[in-house]
């Protein structure tokens, strides 16, 4: 793979405008995919503002806020790789509260978090409308590969080297779960935006 190398602040201006690209009157849903140490949240924040200012009213949205109950999630223990990667994201949930009705012809109306993980319990939340061409950026990890109708889609690569010394203690059972991710979904291809993340201040477009 070929990497351009290329500052945060580049990044995020060349991300913000591919995004609002999109037709005026479009929703535009948008990952912002990558392992917790790439710090995924991160560059969605960061897109914000840009966005705003290009016109474009803009929904947070974190995927960790759509998790199963833990009675699901957690039923092989908490410390299943396979588990983590097939089903602690609600996908479906995502799809029906966030993207789905953002289609063409969709009603526009989203909830923005529906199940806190920590306490375990729904976090009761109104519906929002979106305007017409307003943007959704979801951060999360695992996102691709599976078949979420997201409009634009980037990935956070990290080696194997740099996720291994990144990933925190308590979550390096979460590994394996990376390694299958690679395999299966092949992030760093498929992403419209793939960016090499190994360290912040010296990151890289993967063309």
């Amino acid at each position: 793979m070929r990497a351009r190398p290329i500052s945060r602040e580049v990044l995020v201006e060349e991300v913000a405008e591919r995004i609002a690209g999109a037709p005026r009157d479009a929703w535009v849903r948008v990952a912002v995919d990558g392992a917790p140490p790439s710090h995924p949240e991160r560059l969605a924040d960061a897109l914000v503002e840009p966005l705003n200012v290009r016109g474009r009213a803009v929904l947070r949205v974190s995927a960790g806020d759509f998790l199963r109950p833990a009675s699901l999630r957690l039923e092989y223990g908490r410390t299943d790789p396979d588990a983590f990667y097939d089903d602690w994201l609600d996908a479906s949930a995502l799809t029906r509260e966030v993207l789905g009705p953002l289609d063409e012809g969709g009603t526009g109306k989203v909830l923005q978090k529906l199940w806190d993980s920590r306490a375990d319990r729904a976090y009761r939340m109104p519906y929002q409308t979106l305007p017409a061409g307003a943007v959704v950026l979801v951060d999360g990890t695992l996102l691709l590969g599976r078949g979420l109708p997201f409009d634009v889609t980037v990935h956070l690569w990290l080696s194997q080297g740099a996720l291994g010394r990144t990933t925190a203690e308590d979550e390096r059972w979460r590994l394996p779960a990376y390694a299958r991710y690679e395999d299966e979904a092949d992030p760093a291809r498929s992403a419209d935006v793939a960016v090499r993340a190994d360290h912040p201040d010296h990151m890289a477009l993967i063309e």
